[in-house]
Parts: structure tokens; C-alpha cells; sequence
């Protein structure tokens, strides 16, 4: 069991590698508007891009989940019809969709919550959104056929390349916010353009019927899933904007992108996860491994909240090339909403450690009601908490929605795939964190602790771990022995 889990791990840490490297490229540019922009003009940039994440979902329609679970096992038809008819789908209801939202951008600005002299913008977010739907297949061809450096290479290059002329087009052309989209837009057409090999091998202008049908049964559920999934994660900033300004919206998503620390493991944990269930659902011990991986999982994630959020504020505030800070001074007062981010990323990740239940017995369409659960007491949350926390209580509703999501899948998951966790073992860790957690800021807000009295406390969490014997030394020596 051990070497399956050692397996997974090594998996995530390749994955791994090649997301943090691509994630801290992408978030240099966090910094770098923070300390170019005003918030008011950062907040109009995370509205857009709020609303591109929404119509990401329309644009894909679910079929890139559907591709990967279709090509996988080979079920109906052949590789190539596998590949070719999810991607005709696509290609048609992106270039249509992105057609509208160019023609009607000027009618759309008011939905967009920006005034209409920003109506250009929206026609740079068109093009994006078509040219960034049409890689999603390919990438994930590659993600199937563990061509893990090909995608890591391309993903890489894009952000590289976004990053680059983000700094090029601002700093030495002086182009405001505009340059955002323009640097977006020509990195996803190159990224296109490195993909086409990969098309001209595996693309025929050709629709598999009985393919496409079981394509829609099981893809379909996604989309109003992914829509929710995107409500959870960005409806905050549009409900902030109506009830505040731009300038709250943009300190506020200044600092919950610092939560991308556990965003990162999430993701890396993310990319390794669906594929083991999936090549390990069959084995006789399968349940008792995806048991052990979730303990293991919120006991690593708990270690990174603890040091996250210890030490934010030390980093952050970090002395950065020309007289600036990992995001500006006159976003630091939102640092308060970190800690809450950071545990409603691992609440997040535990979703997706449940999702093995409904993917392996192919209840997909529960999903809309979970999510959509989620998004509505995001929603709700919002409306009840922003005007009596601003900030700190959107934050508050991301963490309740992300809570409500665990909670609906794991009910619906026992229900067709039961899974024995280790709930006394996942508890002991819990409180253990709750705990440390408590005494950080107790003792924090009334005098500053110095950096070593917070690695004490890191050191008490992992004791109470081994006294607890959430985990013990000889299997610890064992998984991470070679």
C-alpha cells in the first residue's frame, strides 16, 4: 500500500515542480501590479478576469473532463475519434460564443460591472477565451499519455511569455491595464500555435456519434458544476464590487491570491490524484489507499497552513527590487484574511480527495447539487457577511461554501463508493492544528512573537502528531525511505 502512496507522491512532486515553477512566474505579476496599479485599476482587472473564469465553463462545456475519462479506457471508438469529436465541440462553441461577446462587447460592459470605455477590454477577453478553450483537449491528450515535460514545457513558456511582456508593455511602453489582456492574449495564441503538431497527429474534421452521445451524458453535468465551481471561487469579487468599491476588491483579491501556497499543493496533489484512483480503483485494497492518502493529505496541508500563515506577514513585507514588496504597502491591511484562504484551500482539497467515488462510479450528475450548494451559501454568505466584515467576511464565505461542498460530497460518495477514512486519526490532526493555531494568535495580537518562538510552535504541532500516533517513525521511515 505504502509504495502505491509513495508512488502518488512522487507523481504529485513532478507535477509539482513544474506548477510551482509556472505558478510563481504567474504570481510575480501580483507584485507587479499591486505596485504599478492603483487598487481601483486592479479591481477592474480581477472583475474581467472574474468573468472570464464563469464563461471558461460554457466555453468547454465539460468536455475536457469527459475527453480524459472516454480516451482513458477506450470505451467507444478509436483513439483518434476519442480526441476528434470532443474537439470539433468545442472548436465550434467557442469561436461562436467568443463570435457574440466580441460583436456585443459594448452591451456586455454593464454585466461586466465596468464602465463602457473599458468595452475594449472585454474584445481582448473574447479572443482569449477562444484561443485558451481550444488547447484545453490537447492538454489534457498530454496529461493522459504522461508526456508530463511537454505540458509542463508549454504551460511554462505561456506564463513566461505573459510575465515578460506584462513587464515589457508596462514598465517600458507605459500601457495601463489594457497591457494585461494584450500580454494574455498573445501568449495563449503562441501556446496554440506550440500545440499544432499535436492536433495535425491525433485531429480529424469528425463527429463519432454513439462516442459523442456518451460524451454529453457524462460531460454534461459539468458545466453546470463547473459554473458553480467558478461561482465558489470568484462571485465573491463581483458581490464585493456591488457592495463596495473597486478599491476593497482589489486589496482583497491582492491577498487572497497569496493563499496560491496552498492553492500549489492542492493543484499538485490535483494533477497526480485523478489518474491513481482511476488506474487503482480495481485493486483489492484500493478503498484502504485512498483512506490513508486523505490522512496523509491534511496532515501535510496542516504543516504548510501552520508555516503560511505564521510567517505571511514577514514575507510579504519582504524588501523587493526597486523599492517594492511581494504586493504593495497599500495592500497589507487585508492581510488579516489569509489563515482563512489558506484552510479553505485545504477544505478544497479534501473535496477532490472525495470526488473518487463519483468519478469511478460515474455520478457526475450529483455534481451540480453539490456545487451548486456551495455556490449558494457563497452567495448568501456574501450578501450577510461583506457588510459587516468587508473583506475578511468574503473571506469567511469561501471557507463556509468550500465546507459545504466537502460535506456534500462526501454524502453522496459514501452512498455509491464507501470509503472506511480514518476519521479518529484526520480529528487528533485537526485539533492538534486548532490548538497551536490558537495559541499563535492569542499570544500574537497582544505582543509580536519573534520568528523563533513561531518555529516552537511548528515543532509542538509535529509532537502532538507523534504522540497522538497520527503517524509513527517507522512507517514515516518507511515512506520516505527510497
Amino acid at each position: 500500500m505504502f509504495d502505491k502512496i509513495k508512488n502518488l507522491s512522487k507523481d504529485t512532486l513532478i507535477y509539482g515542480t513544474n506548477t510551482i515553477i509556472g505558478r510563481f512566474l504567474g504570481f510575480f505579476l501580483v507584485p507587479f501590479y499591486t505596485n504599478k496599479f492603483l487598487p481601483e485599476e486592479y479591481g477592474i482587472i480581477t472583475i474581467i478576469y472574474s468573468y472570464i473564469a464563469i464563461l471558461n465553463v460554457f466555453f468547454s462545456i465539460g468536455l475536457e473532463s469527459g475527453y480524459m475519462k472516454f480516451a482513458s479506457t477506450r470505451e467507444v471508438g478509436s483513439e483518434k475519434q476519442n480526441f476528434s469529436t470532443p474537439y470539433v465541440i468545442v472548436l465550434l462553441n467557442s469561436f461562436f460564443l467568443s463570435l457574440l461577446i466580441f460583436l456585443f462587447s459594448s452591451e456586455l460592459t454593464t454585466v461586466f460591472q465596468i464602465n463602457v470605455k473599458y468595452s475594449y477590454l472585454i474584445k481582448y477577453s473574447a479572443v482569449i477565451l477562444f484561443f485558451d478553450t481550444i488547447v484545453l483537449i490537447p492538454f489534457a491528450c498530454l496529461r493522459l499519455k504522461n508526456k508530463a515535460r511537454s505540458f509542463a514545457g508549454i504551460k511554462i513558456t505561456n506564463i513566461v511569455l505573459n510575465v515578460l511582456l506584462n513587464v515589457i508593455l508596462i514598465s517600458f511602453f507605459g500601457l495601463g491595464i489594457e497591457a494585461v489582456f494584450i500580454s494574455n492574449l498573445i501568449a495563449s495564441i503562441v501556446t496554440f500555435i506550440l500545440l499544432l503538431p499535436l492536433l495535425r497527429k491525433n485531429f480529424s474534421f469528425s463527429v463519432h456519434k454513439e462516442l459523442l452521445k456518451e460524451l454529453l451524458k457524462f460531460s454534461l453535468p459539468w458545466i453546470p458544476a463547473g459554473i458553480a465551481a467558478n461561482l465558489v471561487q470568484i462571485i465573491d469579487r463581483p458581490i464585493l464590487k456591488y457592495l463596495t468599491d473597486d478599491k476593497v476588491v482589489g486589496v482583497y483579491t491582492a491577498n487572497y491570491k497569496l493563499g496560491i501556497f496552498m492553492m500549489l499543493v492542492v493543484s499538485m496533489f490535483e494533477f497526480a490524484w485523478r489518474p491513481f484512483f482511476l488506474n487503482n480503483a480495481s485493486e483489492p485494497d484500493a478503498k484502504k489507499i485512498f483512506s490513508k492518502v486523505l490522512t496523509i493529505f491534511i496532515l501535510f496541508c496542516s504543516f504548510v497552513f501552520l508555516v503560511i500563515s505564521f510567517f505571511i506577514e514577514e514575507i510579504v513585507k519582504l524588501d523587493l527590487p526597486f523599492n517594492s514588496h511581494l504586493i504593495g504597502k497599500a495592500y497589507w491591511d487585508g492581510l488579516e484574511i489569509v489563515p482563512v484562504i489558506l484552510f479553505a484551500y485545504i477544505l478544497y482539497g479534501i473535496y477532490i480527495n472525495f470526488m473518487a467515488g463519483i468519478y469511478i462510479e460515474k455520478k457526475t450528475k450529483y455534481l451540480p447539487l453539490i456545487t451548486g450548494a456551495g455556490a449558494i451559501a457563497n452567495v448568501i454568505s456574501n450578501f450577510i457577511l461583506i457588510p459587516l466584515y468587508s473583506y475578511m467576511g468574503a473571506a469567511l464565505s469561501t471557507l463556509i461554501s468550500y465546507a459545504v461542498m466537502m460535506a456534500g460530497i462526501y454524502l453522496v460518495s459514501q452512498k455509491f463508493y464507501r470509503i472506511e477514512y480514518e476519521f479518529k486519526k484526520i480529528f487528533l490532526i485537526l485539533i492538534s492544528l486548532g490548538f497551536v493555531t490558537s495559541v499563535y494568535f492569542f499570544f500574537n495580537t497582544s505582543i509580536h512573537l519573534y520568528w523563533y518562538y513561531k518555529i516552537l510552535l511548528i515543532m509542538f504541532f509535529i509532537i502532538l502528531v507523534f504522540s497522538f500516533k497520527i503517524i509513527n517513525r517507522s512507517v514515516f521511515r518507511k515512506f520516505i525511505g527510497s
